[in-house]
């Protein structure tokens, strides 16, 4: 359990891990806190956009669409590896989800199948959206994929979390595919290594 780290930690640890951010707008303050509780954490999850083209997938996931209004999320990864800050506080990432997920990486183990949809994760989990269609086609380019690593190890490095709080969003709610194409077993194997690196560059 932690508290949600504060905007300045958030981007700072971003960096240390030798990420190439964006600060788009008032991303800091961009929010649906009036909407919801943020925090306690617990993890990170991983999404894809189901979009194409950068600027597009950056203003979709900054501002949201009608039924779903932005932020979507905390940071978009582009196809070049660039995150892309949108959001900071509550976001609309990751709905209802399986409480014996949640219940199962608050205890650091792997999680049980999810087959229900019962919890609210936009308060427990930072979210990224990855630039894919997510049709099984899109390609993850390598500097997408080392992002992807490194933007979740920053997470879990700051809170002193294990692998096993990176998880995606098909294991945290029923139905969900994404992040399609990514095995998340082997983005974990990476994050792990990142972290029992000694230096994060």
């Amino acid at each position: 359990m932690a508290r949600p780290m504060s905007a300045k930690d958030f981007l700072t640890a971003l960096w240390d891990e030798g990420l190439r951010v964006k600060q788009v707008g008032d991303w800091r303050h961009h929010n649906r806190n009036r909407h919801g509780p943020w925090g306690e954490v617990h993890g990170v999850l991983i999404h894809h956009t189901a979009t194409s083209g950068a600027d597009r997938t950056i203003r979709l996931c900054r501002d949201g669409r009608d039924a779903l209004p932005g932020p979507l999320c905390h940071g978009v990864i582009t196809k070049d590896g660039t995150v892309h800050l949108v959001g900071y506080g509550r976001t609309n990432h990751a709905g209802l989800g399986d409480d014996d997920v949640l219940r199962a990486v608050i205890a650091d183990r792997t999680p049980p199948p999810d087959d229900e949809a019962t919890t609210d994760g936009n308060r427990h989990f930072y979210g990224f959206e990855c630039e894919n269609r997510g049709n099984g086609e899109d390609p993850w380019p390598d500097a997408q994929l080392e992002a992807i690593e490194r933007a979740a190890a920053a997470l879990c490095r700051h809170h002193g979390w294990s692998e096993r709080s990176v998880i995606g969003h098909l294991e945290w709610q029923p139905g969900k595919v994404d992040p399609r194409g990514v095995s998340m077993d082997a983005l974990r194997r990476r994050v792990r290594a990142r972290l029992a690196a000694t230096a994060c560059r």
